[in-house]
Order: C-alpha cells, then sequence, then structure tokens
C-alpha cells in the first residue's frame, strides 16, 4: 500500500485506535491522527501493518473545548490614613 497524505488506515496491530487520516508523511514516518483522539507518529518501517479502510469507518475527534479559567476580581487598594 502506497501511504501518501489523506488516506485513510487502520494499523492492525493496534486495531482499538480506530481507523486514522494520514497528516504527513516523509521518507522516515507518517504522522496519522487516529479516530480515538491521538496522532501518532508510525515509522516507515511500519508501513506494512498499515492497512487501508474505509472512509465512514474514520471519525475525527472531537474538537477539545478551550478551558477557559475564572479570574478573580481586582482587589480594591486599602486606603491609607
Amino acid at each position: 500500500m502506497i501511504i501518501k497524505a489523506g488516506n485513510i488506515v487502520s494499523h492492525a496491530g493496534a486495531l482499538e485506535w480506530g481507523a486514522g487520516k494520514v497528516l504527513e508523511v516523509n521518507a522516515a514516518m507518517a504522522t496519522i491522527a487516529f479516530s480515538d483522539g491521538k496522532s501518532r507518529k508510525i515509522a516507515a518501517s511500519h508501513f506494512t501493518t498499515l492497512q487501508p479502510a474505509s472512509a465512514a469507518s474514520f471519525t475525527p475527534p472531537a474538537e477539545a473545548v478551550a478551558v477557559v479559567k475564572a479570574r478573580r476580581a481586582p482587589s480594591k487598594a486599602k486606603k491609607k490614613a
């Protein structure tokens, strides 16, 4: 299988990761975003463990909502007598 950006693949050794979308490929490795919400880098020597998957099997991870921390109201300066 030829690995290129945009392909949907599954990892034969880790089916619990779900399907993944190939984000980037270079001579040494591929970066893949899997349905479990984690991006993983797979070495080129392990490309044989990647198998094509159907586009319907890939569910993109939910967008992380930014947490806004509550800020304390500024304290009032004490008046000096």
